[in-house]
C-alpha cells in the first residue's frame, strides 16, 4: 500500500482534516461516560432532576457534534478515496498502454482488467476506511485505556490484559487471511479469463455443443473460488466472537473486582459505570478494527497485484525521434531474426528484404510459418531478437512510438472495430478527416456499395465488436480505416480472408491505381492475392525459402508451388 501512497499527493488537506475531524469525534465519545458518571453521581445519588436534565443536555449536544464531525469526516474521506481511486486506475491504465505484446500476453487480459478493475477498488476502500477508522480507533482504544486508568489503576489491568490478547488474535488472523484473499484474487483472474473466451466464442461453443462442458468448467472455478472464499472467511469470522468473548470475560471481571471495590469505597457507582462504559466503547473500537483487519488484508493483497504491474518495465521503449528520410527504402529489413519469450525456437531466421516507394510486397506461407510475426516487428508491436528494421533510412528504435505508427496503416488478422459511428471508427488513423478523405477511403476498401446503403451512412452506429456487421463487410472497414490520411506504408495481415474473389481483385487493383506511392506488405493465405505483387516472400518454419515475383517463384521454389497447384487444383 505504501508504494501507492504517490497517488495521495492531491489530496494532502483531505488526508489531514479527515482524520483530524474523526478526531474530534472520538474526543467528545471519550468525554460522554465521564459525563454519565457524574449524572450517577451527583443527579441520580442526589435526586438532584435539574442536574440530571442539564448533563442529558450536555450528552446531546456531544453527540449532535460527533455527527457533525464524522459526516465532516465522511465527506473529505469519500473525496481522498475516490480521488485516489481514479488517479489510480488511470495511471495503471496508462502504464497497461505501455506495454509491449510480450508483457500483455504475459499477464493475460483478464488478469489486467481485474487488476484496473476489482483490485483498484478494494485499494480505493482500503484508503477509505484508513482515513474513517485508522486514527480513531487507536486513539479511542489509548484514549479509553488513560481514561479508565485514572478511573482505578487496579482495575484498568484486566483491560489492557484484555485488548492485548485481542491484539494478539487480530494479528494472527491478519497472518492467516491475507495469502487466502491473494489466492481470491488469483481466482476472480480464472474466473474473468473463463467468462471472457466463453462470451467470445459463444458461436463456435454452439457450433460444437459444448455449452455443457463450458459451463461445468466454469462451475468448477467457481467452486474452487468459493472454497477459498469460505476458507478466509471462516478465519475472519472466528474475529468477532474471539473479541467479544474476551472483552465480555473482561466487564464479567470488572464488575467482579469493581463491585468489591466499590463495596469499599475505593470507587463510586458511577466511576464503574464510566469504566464498562470505556471497556464497551474499547470492545466496540476491536470489533471495528478486526473488520478494517480484513479490509486492509484484501487491499494489500489487491496492492500487491497492482505494484506487479507497476514494477514491470515495458521492453519497449520510445526512441529519441527521428525524421524519416521519404526519399529512402519504405521498409528495409536486415538479417532480422525473432524468438518469443520463453520459447524454444526461433519464429523468424535471419530475414532480409527491401520495400521501395510503391511495392507490393506479399508474404505467404503455412500456418505457424512467421507471416505474422514479421508484420508484428515493423510497427514494433515486438523487438527482434537480432538485426534491426529500417523505415524511410532510420532504424525504428530511433523513431518514438507514435512517430513511427503514424507512418503505417495497420489491418490486422483480426477485424476489430469499435462502438460508436462509422465515421467515429474511420478517424483512428486521422482525427481530423473530413467526410471526402473518409469516402475515398471507403471507395478504395470496396465499401461504398453497404455504407451507401445503412440508413444513415457514415453515422450508422457499430454495435461492440462490430457485431451487426458480416464478417466481411468488419474486414473491409478495418481496411479503410487504415487507408484514411494515406499512410506511406501498408500492412494488411491476411485481412482480405473474408472477401471474395471478386471484391479482392477489386480491392488490389484500386489500392493500385489510387495508392500508387503507397508501399503495401500483403500477408494472405491465397496465392492468387500475392500474384500481381512486385516480389513475394515464402516462409517456411521462420525462414524464407523463397523470394521473388509469382513467375519466378513457380519455376524455382517448390514450396511456393505446392501452395500454388494445391489453390488452384
Amino acid at each position: 500500500m505504501l508504494k501507492l501512497r504517490r497517488f495521495l499527493k492531491n489530496y494532502k488537506m483531505e488526508l489531514i482534516l479527515g482524520p483530524l475531524f474523526k478526531l474530534l469525534e472520538a474526543v467528545f465519545e471519550l468525554i460522554v461516560p465521564i459525563v454519565m458518571a457524574k449524572i450517577i453521581d451527583n443527579g441520580i445519588t442526589k435526586n438532584d432532576e435539574g442536574y440530571i436534565l442539564r448533563m442529558s443536555g450536555v450528552i446531546v449536544l456531544l453527540g449532535v457534534c460527533g455527527l457533525a464531525f464524522a459526516l465532516t469526516c465522511q465527506y473529505f474521506a469519500a473525496r481522498c478515496a475516490y480521488g485516489f481511486g481514479t488517479e489510480l486506475r488511470q495511471a495503471l491504465y496508462s502504464h497497461i498502454n505501455k506495454f509491449s505484446h510480450s508483457e500483455i500476453d504475459r499477464f493475460g487480459t483478464s488478469s489486467l482488467i481485474t487488476r484496473v478493475t476489482n483490485d483498484s477498488v478494494l485499494v480505493q476502500n482500503g484508503v477509505n476506511m484508513f482515513i474513517r477508522l485508522a486514527v480513531r480507533a487507536p486513539f479511542l482504544i489509548v484514549g479509553a485505556t488513560v481514561m479508565s486508568m485514572m478511573i482505578d489503576m487496579k482495575l484498568s489491568i484486566i483491560l489492557i490484559g484484555s485488548a492485548l490478547l485481542i491484539t494478539g488474535v487480530i494479528v494472527l488472523i491478519k497472518r492467516i487471511t491475507l495469502p487466502r484473499y491473494k489466492k481470491i484474487q488469483s481466482g476472480l483472474d480464472r474466473i474473468s479469463l473463463l467468462t471472457r473466451e466463453s462470451l467470445d466464442g459463444v458461436r463456435v461453443i454452439r457450433a460444437f455443443s459444448k455449452q455443457k462442458q463450458k459451463t461445468q468448467e466454469l462451475d468448477d472455478d467457481t467452486d474452487l473460488l468459493s472454497k477459498a472464499c469460505i476458507k478466509a472467511g471462516r478465519a475472519s469470522a472466528v474475529l468477532n466472537p474471539l473479541t467479544f468473548m474476551i472483552i465480555n470475560l473482561g466487564i464479567v471481571c470488572v464488575m467482579w473486582f469493581g463491585g468489591v471495590r466499590v463495596d469499599t469505597g475505593y470507587m463510586t457507582q458511577g466511576e464503574l459505570t464510566a469504566f464498562v462504559n470505556y471497556m464497551n466503547q474499547i470492545l466496540l473500537v476491536l470489533i471495528v478494527l478486526s473488520n478494517l483487519i480484513v479490509i486492509f488484508s484484501k487491499a494489500s493483497g489487491s496492492a500487491l497485484r497492482i505494484n506487479e504491474i507497476f514494477d514491470t518495465i515495458p521492453s519497449i521503449s520510445d526512441g529519441e525521434g527521428a525524421q524519416p528520410d521519404m526519399s529512402a527504402p519504405c521498409v528495409e529489413f536486415h538479417n532480422v531474426s525473432f524468438t518469443y519469450l520463453g520459447a524454444s525456437g526461433l519464429s523468424l531466421d535471419n530475414i532480409s528484404f527491401t520495400l521501395k516507394k510503391g511495392e507490393v510486397l506479399g508474404i505467404i506461407g503455412g500456418t505457424g510459418s512467421g507471416k505474422s510475426t514479421l508484420a508484428n516487428l515493423i510497427p514494433r508491436f515486438f523487438d527482434a531478437t537480432e538485426g534491426s528494421i529500417s523505415i524511410f533510412g532510420r532504424d525504428i528504435k530511433s523513431y518514438r512510438q507514435d512517430e513511427l505508427r503514424s507512418l503505417m496503416g495497420i489491418v490486422p488478422q483480426k477485424a476489430a472495430l469499435f462502438t460508436g459511428t462509422i465515421a467515429d471508427n474511420m478517424r483512428w488513423g486521422k482525427q481530423d478527416a473530413d467526410e471526402t478523405e473518409i469516402k475515398a477511403a471507403l471507395d478504395i476498401a470496396q465499401c461504398s456499395e453497404f455504407v451507401d446503403k445503412l440508413p444513415f451512412g457514415l453515422e450508422t452506429h457499430i454495435d461492440q465488436g462490430g457485431k451487426n456487421l458480416s464478417g466481411g463487410q468488419r474486414q473491409r472497414l478495418t481496411i479503410a480505416r487504415a487507408l484514411v490520411g494515406k499512410p506511406p506504408v501498408l500492412i494488411l495481415d491476411d485481412s482480405m480472408s473474408a472477401l471474395d474473389y471478386v471484391t479482392d481483385l477489386a480491392l488490389r487493383k484500386a489500392l493500385k491505381e489510387k495508392l500508387s506511392d503507397t508501399c503495401v506488405i500483403m500477408i494472405s493465405q491465397r496465392a492468387t492475392t500475392l500474384k500481381s505483387a512486385d516480389s513475394i516472400i515464402v516462409l517456411d518454419d521462420g525462414k524464407a525459402v523463397g523470394a521473388g515475383t509469382h513467375e519466378k517463384l513457380l519455376s524455382c521454389c517448390a514450396e511456393y508451388r505446392e501452395i500454388y497447384d494445391s489453390q488452384m487444383n
